[in-house]
């Protein structure tokens, strides 16, 4: 939506608004594809039959480069949130891991 912050036909307030308007539509895409990227990686994880720990391991790297380049600043959300997350899956699909 486009709120005309003009005074005086001033044109600044409309491309304010439109770049704005363009950043937040960018980031909710960003997020879209975060949450089907992190679904399908966890789908794989748990259903992927044929799946060793090497490849989930690496399906999980491949993950977090993926996710890291679309957020390049959230290395420590990804350990937090995420990390956790894909390392209980591969506990409760191949049992204690070493370090990877």
């Amino acid at each position: 939506m486009l709120f005309n912050l003009r005074s005086r036909g001033d044109k600044v307030g409309d491309m304010v608004v439109d770049d704005r308007e363009h950043l937040i539509q960018e980031e909710k895409r960003r997020i879209r594809r975060l949450r089907v990227l992190v679904d399908l990686t966890t789908s794989v994880l748990y259903q992927d039959a044929a799946l060793t720990l090497e490849e989930a391991q690496q399906l999980v790297r491949g993950a977090e480069k993926a996710i890291l380049k679309m957020f390049p600043d959230k290395q420590q959300t990804f350990d937090l949130v995420l990390r956790p997350r894909f390392e209980r899956i591969l506990r409760e699909r191949w049992g204690q891991l070493a370090p990877s």
